[in-house]
């Protein structure tokens, strides 16, 4: 599984780990103190948190054409020295009032220019690690790679965001309202982790750097392709682009109405093995159980045998430990449901790449425009659940806590979500790095974000109707789901011709 990638291909995917560990600890508490320091209704936390999200995707668009003129490498350098700017003046607890509204925008924008600047280009580099031939038939096993590496960082996130504001709350006396800075100071940290790894391993992607200067352009020359070959490839990328706007619409659902779902209906205690899934120490423990057992079966020395039974046997004892000194009930947080899409990513990346090893041994792995459109269905399954037991639920009134359903509703659902992106994200960006044309390819990476951008402005439309009976608002989002489907299959053949 690990065996095969470009060396270059780890430095790049922790570094983007850093990054994303601050912005998700940031995210995973975002919506809620939006509520608690400023007093906004459901409306219009919906509309800030969305805009913020429609950036953040949007943006790397324009840091794409900017890489593509001034190369990429520059342009994540100077992202992540924005990024921390950003992320400083948030940490900054300046109350409630119009500073205070004024300065966490100005904030968002530099976050969402800054990740901009990175995100996008810092992938596009590791597709091009894989234009070597030797790697070419790794680059979906290594974006899946990719893609786990950095949700390790995410699924650090809510626990780090929950520990350190009961740290400030009990420890140093803030309120509920300023200790949310104190999360947002833990972004700043983490993004100069990420410039340190980044400069650090820079030594193991040289081959890909490119900086353009004015007096010479230290990359390599740019493949021709024909007008026609290049439109075509072009509709193609924009029409993936369409169906994926729909995927990230529900999706991103995450950070808005399934955290207030997980506030106001969800159980806020639990008791059991179940109370051991809110521990991100036991999901640690469950995931390196898991890659273990890999190693264990793939490992071609006895040492390597030996090393990974170790480690099962370590990591089951503490898991034993662990229930063993339950606590009669375990409180609930809502903002740790976050850390479980995070978790079956890095679980099931694994099953994944073996799955479709497997299937390619066999002739018969279907191709990214194929994956894509199967992950739509799945995520139409995760709010079919949804919908199913939301029925009899009592309307919702903010922000009380109006029921008690069992954690394992919202637990399945960010499982069968993380089926869908699995199916959908790492292979869609290795779709984009194999297919744009090369001359664009840092604006088709930007293409895919905005994308994105535009499903995270729907995002909104579930949380305006925030008010209407539970089923109707997961409802609609498996209906766009499914439609979502049918469109990309109605058009499998014209997509499968460039993949």
């Amino acid at each position: 599984m690990f065996e095969g990638q470009p060396k270059g291909l780890w430095a790049l995917a922790f570094a983007n780990t850093g990054e994303r560990f601050g912005y998700y600890t940031m995210l995973a508490v975002f919506a809620l103190f939006l509520g608690e320091n400023f007093g906004f209704a459901a409306g219009t936390a919906s509309e800030i948190y969305t805009w913020f999200l429609t950036l953040v995707y949007f943006l790397p668009l324009v840091g794409g054409m900017a890489a593509d003129r001034w190369g990429y490498s520059r342009m994540v350098v100077i992202g992540i020295l924005i990024m921390f700017l950003g992320y400083l003046l948030l940490s900054v607890p300046l109350g409630g009032g119009t500073v205070a509204i004024a300065a966490m925008g100005a904030a968002l924008l530099l976050v969402s220019f800054g990740t901009g600047l990175f995100k996008g280009n810092l992938q596009v580099m590791v597709g091009d690690l894989y234009n070597d031939p030797q790697y070419a038939d790794k680059r979906d096993s290594g974006f899946s790679l990719f893609y786990m590496l950095i949700n390790v960082g995410a699924l650090f996130a809510p626990t780090a965001a929950i520990k350190i504001m009961e740290w400030a709350q009990n420890s140093l006396g803030y309120s509920k309202a300023d200790s949310y800075h104190f999360a947002f100071a833990v972004a700043c940290i983490s993004v100069v982790a990420s410039i340190l790894i980044y400069y650090l391993g820079k030594s193991t992607f040289r081959q890909v750097l490119a900086v353009k200067k004015k007096d010479a352009v230290a990359e390599a020359p740019v493949e021709e392709m024909s007008k026609a070959e290049t439109r075509e490839r072009i509709i193609c990328l924009c029409l993936v682009f369409a169906v994926v706007i729909f995927f990230w619409m529900a999706f991103h659902q995450n950070g808005l109405t399934l955290t207030w779902f997980a506030d106001e209906f969800t159980a806020t205690s639990s008791s059991g093995v179940q109370s051991m899934l809110f521990d991100v120490t036991n999901l640690v423990a469950v995931i390196v159980i898991v890659y273990a057992l890999f190693s264990l079966f793939q490992s071609k020395t006895s040492k390597g045998k030996m090393w990974a039974s170790i480690l099962i046997a370590f990591s089951a004892a503490y898991l034993i430990y662990q229930y063993t000194h339950l606590e009669p009930e375990t409180a609930i947080s809502a903002p740790i449901f976050q850390h479980f899409n995070p978790c079956f990513v890095v679980l099931l990346t694994p099953v994944s790449i073996a799955l479709f090893s497997w299937l390619a041994g066999k002739g018969k792995e279907p191709k990214a425009p194929v994956k894509i459109g199967l992950g739509m269905l799945v995520a139409a399954s995760a709010y079919l659940l949804m919908t199913v037991f939301s029925f009899g639920l009592p309307a919702t009134d903010h922000p009380n806590h109006v029921a008690e359903v069992n954690p394992n509703l919202l637990v399945s659902t960010y499982l069968i979500l993380t089926f869908a992106e699995l199916l959908l994200s790492p292979i869609g960006i290795s779709f984009v790095t194999k297919v744009a044309p090369p001359k664009y390819k840092g604006m088709m990476m930007g293409g895919w974000f905005v994308a994105t951008a535009l499903g995270n402005k729907l995002v909104s439309i579930p949380g305006h109707m925030w008010d209407m009976p539970l089923y109707i608002v997961w409802g609609t989002l498996m209906a766009i789901c499914l439609l979502a489907a049918l469109f990309i299959f109605s058009i499998i053949k014209k997509l499968n011709r460039v993949a």
